[in-house]
Order: structure tokens, then sequence, then C-alpha cells
């Protein structure tokens, strides 16, 4: 973070000096605004915004309530949890445009691939860049179905200002291809984005393994809506070499600094919202669901003390004390209360030694995902490197480990790691359905805090963990978990034919209930 803030200061100090001449045509221009591109500094940003955009209205209070990792009592943050609200997953439309402050990574990974294209030297900042730019509109298109794609992010450059919108199924079937082009053009000998990426400071190594987990991911998202091609490119992703070492993981490290830029989003958004005080009301009413504290608690999981406290005191006097005691964890039920509930400082928060650290990292890809997606592929006879058991078992132990990278709190011993895998064993002896139940289930385990997002299309895609909906009065979904974000008004202002045209495909709606492609 200390070399993304420098690398702004930079590019604001260039601009000012480059301003600096006699022409007084110039006087118009904005001296603190680069009128060239930087490409490590948009690429910086870029790795930034996309992980960051909406946190707290999309995977907070949209998917984390629907997912039951989070509950409350209150109506207007209900998104997920009382299906009550929409406009929160209107955000991370933003990721097209808006506050270039704060939004458009689209336009951001746009001009950086504009940049760096036409150099032979630049190869690999142009494939790490078509990389980035995968994951992006991955994460968009599943969220929003069909949606501006090709003529995307180029209201700058082409003046176009009313992109039309793709097939979900165009856009897999080239952000498949982008990746595998992208793997096979590094050069080691050619220069990389170095420092200015967040991720892996510029290794062609672990980025060659970044593009294929991404390509293991989405290869298995078309499971249900095009086998042939899901295990065409499961393979082509397995053979070309994932992440399933822990040093290979992809993760962006924050600093607990005065400047809020610099904090991990995740605890600085839930501190805002809902966990800055022991004790009393939160912001948003929220807390730890039943469903998954009930979870946590009957499978014995060693992580329910990593990540879940109650606040308790001695007596009124005393300070509120973080407590993990295992007794004492209890989640609130979703969409059982309109109004605080009398017992609401009895219920599990996230823990602050760990999950709301400023300086917490946020975990991108990691190999406990990988070995999930391995797993699932054994089963369907797509890969035979290892049994659906060992690569369970393998993705279990990573997904315990992982949580030391937030401190000592999240440390979890070996023993507790052998303990859980005894009481919860791979179920060798079971069913198809009921093996991928326990893979889906240890990914909406495995997968909180990291990424919401990948829950919900994996809840999506396979139907696991098994939730049951809530059906509180006035919902917006008939009492169905939400499937899709809703896509903002201003498309239906501004982007009208495009807008109705791809709505009209995707069965003429535009709700919470609205489905996607590959959701079958």
């Amino acid at each position: 973070m200390n070399k993304f803030l420098k690398l702004s200061y930079m590019a604001v100090m260039a601009a000012f000096i480059s301003s600096c001449d006699n022409n007084f045509e110039e006087m118009n221009v904005n001296p603190n605004a680069s009128r060239d591109v930087v490409p490590g500094f948009l690429f910086t940003r870029t790795q930034l915004t996309t992980v960051s955009n909406n946190f707290t209205g999309g995977a907070y209070l949209t998917i984390g309530q629907s997912m039951q990792h989070f509950a409350t009592y209150k109506e207007v943050p209900a998104a997920g949890d009382k299906y009550f609200n929409y406009t929160y997953s209107t955000g991370n439309w933003a990721l097209f445009g808006g506050d270039p402050a704060t939004a458009g990574a689209v336009i951001d990974i746009a001009q950086v691939i504009d940049a760096v294209k036409t150099s032979p030297d630049d190869i690999n900042r142009l494939s790490v860049a078509r990389i980035w730019k995968a994951y992006l509109y991955h994460r968009l298109t599943d969220l929003y179905g069909d949606i501006p794609y090709t003529e995307a992010g180029k209201a700058l450059t082409d003046k176009n200002f009313t992109p039309k919108y793709d097939t979900q199924a165009f856009i897999y079937a080239d952000l498949l291809k982008e990746i595998e082009e992208s793997i096979t053009a590094f050069d080691a000998s050619k220069t990389t984005f170095g420092n200015a990426d967040l991720i892996y400071g510029g290794n062609i190594g672990q980025w060659k393994k970044f593009g294929y987990s991404l390509m293991l991911r989405l290869g298995m998202r078309l499971t249900e809506v095009d086998p042939a091609m899901a295990e065409t490119w499961v393979k082509k992703a397995i053979a070309g070499g994932v992440i399933t070492a822990d040093a290979d993981l992809a993760k962006i490290d924050y600093v607990d600094g005065s400047i809020t830029a610099s904090r991990n989003f995740i605890s600085a958004g839930l501190m805002s919202t809902d966990y800055v005080n022991p004790g009393g009301d939160n912001v948003e009413g929220g807390k730890f669901a039943k469903t998954l504290i009930d979870h946590l608690k009957t499978t014995h999981d060693p992580r329910l003390n990593v990540i879940s406290i109650v606040w308790t005191k001695a007596n009124d006097k005393a300070p509120y004390v973080a407590d993990t005691t295992t007794a004492l964890q209890k989640g609130m039920p979703n969409a059982a209360f309109n109004g605080l509930p009398g017992d609401f400082d009895s219920y599990s928060e996230p823990n602050p030694a760990t999950i709301l650290k400023y300086n917490a990292p946020l975990l991108v890809l990691t190999p406990a995902e990988m070995h999930l997606l391995l797993a699932e592929a054994n089963l369907r006879g797509w890969y035979s490197g290892a049994t659906a058991e060992a690569s369970y078992n393998a993705a279990v132990t990573s997904g315990l480990k992982q949580w030391a990278l937030f401190g000592a709190a999240g440390v979890i011993p070996d023993a507790k790691i052998a303990a859980y895998l005894k009481a919860n064993p791979f179920n060798t002896g079971g069913t198809l359905a009921q093996k991928m139940e326990q893979i889906g289930t240890q990914k909406w385990v495995t997968l909180f805090l990291e990424d919401e997002y990948e829950i919900f299309s994996n809840w999506r895609r396979t139907g696991y963990p098994k939730l049951t909906p809530t059906n509180y009065p006035g919902n917006l979904t008939g009492g169905q978990i939400p499937t899709r974000f809703v896509i903002p008004d201003s498309e239906e202002q501004y982007n009208k034919e495009n807008f109705y045209e791809a709505r009209t495909r995707q069965g003429g709606t535009n709700t919470l209930s609205s489905k996607v492609w590959w959701d079958k």
C-alpha cells in the first residue's frame, strides 16, 4: 500500500509539472489530473477497486445474509436477510464507471490494456492485465448475467456511451480464451508490473497458476449448462497447473494506517456498519446467522473460535471482553425479528482479533478452493491426480491453516485440524449427491469472508449448501433466496434499447429472482 500511495503521488506530480506551460489554452485543463495513462498506477487501482467495490451492500448485506452467514433484525438493510431491498445489489454496477476515485475498474483495465498492447516488451503486463480483466468480468457477469463486454469501457476512447449487452455464453467463452492466450504469451525475459502488482509483485510463474486457477473456476461453472465445454476447460486448467501450495495463495495485504484506503475494506466496512462498539445495538442490526454458527458448532469446526465472539463482562462496571468460548456462541435467526431483540448482546459477531483487523489480508484465490474444485473434478471423472478424499482433506487443511494469515488469534493447531478431519471424514461410501453436498458445504465455510461472491455462484450452480429460505412479509422474491443482482435503473434511462434487448433475452425480468445463463 505504501508503494501504491507513492505511485499515486508520482502520477499527480507528473500531471502538475506537465501542466506548467505558457499556452493559455491549457488553462482549462485540471492541473491535478494526469492526461497520460500510467499503466502501473491504473493496474494497482483496478486491483483494489475490483475486489472492494460495494462490499457492504453486495457481499455483506445481500450475499452474506442470503447465504446465511449474517442476519439482521432491521428491514432496510435486509437485502439478503428478508429479501426486502434490491438497491444494495445495484452497487457493483459502478465497476463500469462512476466516481473515478472509487469505481470504474472496467475503464481502468481497458486503459491499461490499450497502453501496453502495442509493445512486445510489455507482453507480461498485457497478459496479467488480460487475466485480471477476466477476473473482473467474471464477477460482473456472474452477478448480472448479460452485460456490456465487447463495447464496455469505451466511452472515453470511442465515445460509446450506450454499449451493447453481450450474452453470458459469449462472455464466458471469450474469458476462457483470454485466460488461455494470456498464459501462453508470458515471457520470462520481459518486464512486469513489479511492485505495482499488489498480489504477486509481478511473479510470472504465480500469475500462470492464478490464470489456470481462474480457468478451473470458470470451467466448473459450466457443468450444468454445457458439460462438454466444462470438461474441456477443467482438464486444460488442471494440466496447466493450478494453485495447490500455500506459497502461491493470491492475496492483497493492507495496513492499519490513518488513511482509510490503506485499510482492509472488509474490516473497515463491517466496523462502520455494525461492529464498531462492543455491546448494545448495531448500526444495521447485524450479527452472525444461526445457520452458520449452528453448523460450526455441530461439526466442531475450530474456525468457530477464530471468527466468532460474544461480548461479555463480569459486571455492569467491568469492560466488555471478546469471548470466543464455544458454548457462548449463538447465531441470530434470519428474518426472525423486526425490532431489537431483548437478547441481542448474546448473539455472536465477528472477532476483532481476526476479521475486524484493519491490516487483515484479503484472500483472492486460495489452494483450499482449488482442492475442493479438484475433488469435484475427480467425482466427475475429469481428474485422476488425487482421490476426491485426498483433495477434500487437502482443502480442509489449507482452509484451516490460512486463518493464520490473520495473526496469532487465527492460528489453528495441527491437532485441532486432525481432530476436525477425524470427526468429519469425507463420505467415501456416499452417493454422488452426498459427496457433492459435502464439498459444496465445505466451500460455503472455507470461502467465508474470502469471497462471498463465489459462495453465491457455487450455491446457485450446485444447490449446496442446502439453505432454508425465509418468507418475511412483503419480501421481493416470493419467499425464495435471491438468485441474481439487479441492474440499476440508470441503464433503462441512458441505455434503454440495449438494456431492454438483454432483459427480454434473459426472461423479461430484472429482479432479485432473475437467473443467469449457467444457473440451471
